[in-house]
């Protein structure tokens, strides 16, 4: 996942959302993405920094867990 830098305008960011959206309903991309083993997920910025945390905290308490050190 890659993520737009921070000063970038909400109009922008509003902007690669529509845009990326619309990629992700079409039938060859899905079907690109998926030849490598990649899953759509669509939504909101907002939808996008919530997957974000989520994710960060789930690897965290697993990381945790398994007493995992940096290398």
């Amino acid at each position: 996942m890659s993520r737009a830098p921070k000063s970038t305008s909400s109009e922008i960011i509003d902007k690669l959302n529509e845009e990326i959206s619309v990629m992700l309903v079409d039938p060859n991309f899905k079907g690109r993405l998926a030849e490598f083993s990649n899953t759509v997920v669509s939504g909101s910025p907002a939808d996008f920094g919530k997957l974000m945390m989520d994710d960060t905290e789930k690897w965290a308490r697993i990381i945790r867990a398994a007493n995992i050190k940096p290398g």
